[in-house]
Parts: C-alpha cells; sequence; structure tokens
C-alpha cells in the first residue's frame, strides 16, 4: 500500500503562511521596521495573487533592508515552494527548486545566530518554523517521509515556542490548527505516532484556531480562509460556509483562478448552476486569452470542473463527456485532476445504481501517483459508504 505522507496539508494548494510579530519579551531594538512588514504583507499578497515577478520582488526588498534578518528569506523559501508546487514544467520545478534550498539554508543560519545572541527572539523562531515547513514539503515531495517527519516535529516545537513568548498573537493558531486539523484525518498507525511525537489529533480544536486564525489574524488571515474553503466544503461538507470565503477571496485575488474554481466548486454543490457556469465561463476565457498567469495546462482542470457541475446537475452523460476528456492529460502536475474526474465517475455510476464500475473508478482514483489529498480520501469514504445525489432541498444554501 502506498504510504500517505504525514503532514502533506502543511502546504497544499495556496499554503503560503507566515508570521512576523515578535514575543512580548523581544527588546523593542529588535521589533520589526514598519517598511519590512509593508514588504513581506506585499509580497504575500501578490503571491496569492498569482504575480510571481512582483511577489518576488517585494521580498527581496525585505531581504536587501535587513540582510542579517532571517524572516525575507524564510518568506522568500516560502514563495519559492509555493510556485515550486504550482510548476508545470520540470524546468521550472528545478529553477524553484534551486532557489528554495538556497533561501532556507540562508533563513536556518540567520535565525541560528539571532537565537544564540538572544534566546528570547520570536521573530527567529518564526523564522526557523517557516523554513522548517518549507523544507517538510519538499522532503515529502522527494519522498523522504523521515526527513519529513523530523522537520515536522521542528516545525510544532518552534510553534509552541512562539506561543510562549507571544500568547496574543493570533496568526499562530493558522499552522496549529492544520496540524491539529489535518492529523485527525489521518487512521490507524499514522495518526498515532504523529499525536504522540508531534502534537494530538484534535478536529474541533483544529477548526476552531483555524476560524480564529481567519478572523483575528494578521499576515495568516487569508491563509486560513483559504484553508477553510476546502475544509468546509470537502471534509465538513458545509458549503454555505465556504462560499462567503471563497467569494471574499475570489473578489481580493481576481488574478487567482484557484480561487474561482473553489467558487464555481462552491456554488454548484449548493445548486446554483447558473452562477458556477459563470465562474466556469470566467476561467475558460482567462485559458482562451493565454494571458498569464492562464495557461493551456488548465483545459483538464476545466473539463473536470464542468463534469462536476453538470454532474450536480444531474445530467450524467455530459458530466461523463467532461471527466473523461479531463482523463485524456496524463501529465504528472494534473493528477489530482485526474483523480477527482475518477472519483466523479464513480459518483455517476452510483447514482446509476452500478456498483461494481462505481468502485472500479473508486480504486483507480485511489492508484493515482502524486494525487493524495481530497480526491483520494473521497475514494475511500465512497468505496465505504455508496454515493446518493442530494435532493434539491439539500442543495439550498
Amino acid at each position: 500500500m502506498k504510504r500517505v505522507p504525514f503532514l502533506w496539508f502543511f502546504l497544499s494548494g495556496l499554503c503560503l503562511g507566515v508570521l512576523l510579530l515578535p514575543g512580548p519579551k523581544v527588546s523593542a531594538a529588535e521589533l520589526p521596521k514598519d517598511q519590512l512588514k509593508t514588504f513581506l504583507l506585499s509580497g504575500i499578497e501578490k503571491a496569492l495573487n498569482l504575480d510571481e515577478q512582483e511577489a518576488m520582488a517585494e521580498l527581496r526588498k525585505a531581504v536587501e533592508l535587513d540582510r542579517e534578518n532571517p524572516i525575507g528569506f524564510s518568506f522568500l523559501a516560502m514563495n519559492h515552494l509555493f510556485f515550486y508546487e504550482t510548476s508545470f514544467s520540470e524546468k521550472e520545478k528545478k529553477t524553484e527548486e534551486a532557489a528554495l534550498v538556497k533561501a532556507v539554508e540562508d533563513a536556518r543560519t540567520r535565525a541560528e545566530k539571532r537565537i544564540e545572541k538572544n534566546p528570547q527572539d520570536g521573530g527567529a523562531y518564526f523564522s526557523l518554523a517557516l523554513e522548517a515547513m518549507v523544507k517538510d514539503r519538499w522532503e515529502m515531495d522527494r519522498k523522504n517521509y523521515f526527513r519529513a517527519f523530523r522537520e515536522a516535529q521542528r516545525v510544532w516545537d518552534y510553534l509552541e515556542k512562539i506561543r510562549e513568548l507571544d500568547p496574543g498573537n493570533y496568526d499562530v493558531y493558522y499552522p496549529m490548527g492544520i496540524l491539529h486539523y489535518y492529523l485527525a484525518q489521518l487512521s490507524g498507525v499514522a495518526r498515532g505516532i504523529a499525536s504522540v511525537f508531534i502534537t494530538s489529533a484534535d478536529r474541533e480544536k483544529g477548526l476552531k484556531e483555524l476560524e480564529l486564525a481567519a478572523e483575528k489574524g494578521y499576515f495568516l488571515k487569508d491563509m486560513a480562509q483559504s484553508n477553510l474553503v476546502s475544509i468546509y466544503y470537502l471534509i465538513e461538507k458545509q458549503p454555505e460556509r465556504a462560499l462567503p470565503l471563497a467569494k471574499q477571496l475570489r473578489e481580493k485575488y481576481p488574478r487567482n483562478y484557484n480561487f474561482c474554481f473553489a467558487l464555481a466548486d462552491t456554488l454548484s454543490r449548493l445548486g446554483r448552476f447558473e452562477e458556477a457556469m459563470a465562474a466556469a465561463r470566467e476561467i475558460e476565457t482567462g485559458i482562451k486569452s493565454g494571458i498569464p498567469p492562464y495557461r493551456p495546462e488548465l483545459w483538464p482542470r476545466y473539463q473536470q470542473l464542468l463534469g462536476k457541475i453538470f454532474l450536480d446537475q444531474g445530467d450524467y452523460e455530459k458530466a461523463t463527456e467532461y471527466l473523461k476528456l479531463a482523463l485524456k492529460d496524463q501529465a504528472p502536475y494534473n493528477a489530482r485532476v485526474r483523480a477527482w474526474a475518477l472519483v466523479r465517475l464513480g459518483m455517476i455510476q452510483d447514482a446509476r445504481k452500478e456498483r461494481k464500475l462505481a468502485e472500479d473508478y473508486y480504486q483507480k482514483a485511489l492508484e493515482v501517483e502524486g494525487a493524495e489529498g481530497g480526491a483520494q480520501r473521497a475514494a475511500k469514504e465512497y468505496l465505504e459508504t455508496p454515493y446518493s445525489p442530494p435532493t434539491m432541498k439539500e442543495k439550498k444554501p
């Protein structure tokens, strides 16, 4: 059986998270300058808007303000990881990977030097947490799961230290919530080991922490909201709670097609099909235009989205047509798209009372290499309990 990484959830999708505010024990001389904060926040927002060049330019400005401050390098590492994971070609990935490794080394060296001088430097500890998160996800991508597990332990230790230094900082609840919530999604030995050596698996606590960060956080607020959209929709089965957050993120980051996909998905699940199709047409127009960040590689994902909308409408013939189109693309970067297409083809067979065919599709979804996440979780769920189409009453918000 394929091994599932313990912390794949750290940076899936758009997980670019940062925390800069130092603890109360840090001296005034250690406080980041307002200009530094401005550059860092601008870099986060431009990255979330899929403007890579501008995002990197802002973060480099932060680095140049104080080259001995590790936080700018940690931000750079996070950004390089984000664009490494969203790259479409091996050449792009290798370029981002090399820059990622360099930024991680620079961040760690500088943070450790600052802690040697001041063991109460909260900003340095969070720089270490950030670079450890990057290293964790990078090692998982390379299938070095033991090293990734050790990095995850480092992350949690640093987070606890930061909370000790600054218990009133709401941003820290974002990564803590991610850990508590997603560890609760694991099962068996994996969940037990992670709970013993990292932190407890606690769904309710994790959800509350994420909601607190989404409401009161500063640097991590949008990251928490983005994760809650996925959690409410995919895991908690509460699309009505995901919708306002999806709309808000779509409005704030109009270039980010990921938020448009999420909005269309959520609207469709709620039975608001005209609005869902309108969002899908925005994506289609963007892909046809060829204007970055839209690219032709997004066609399979768009086809899978249309298949999902027609599935929700009960038009299984059109849904099947689009889902099978999505399956034709075998590129590694579309692994999750293929897994979702297979899951939804299985759902169609369940709706038609063709249980054996449905099970075949779910099993194929589990076998897609590199598709760990929501689709494979759904496949396992439907293998245990057949999918049943919601009634129109259930679709109403």
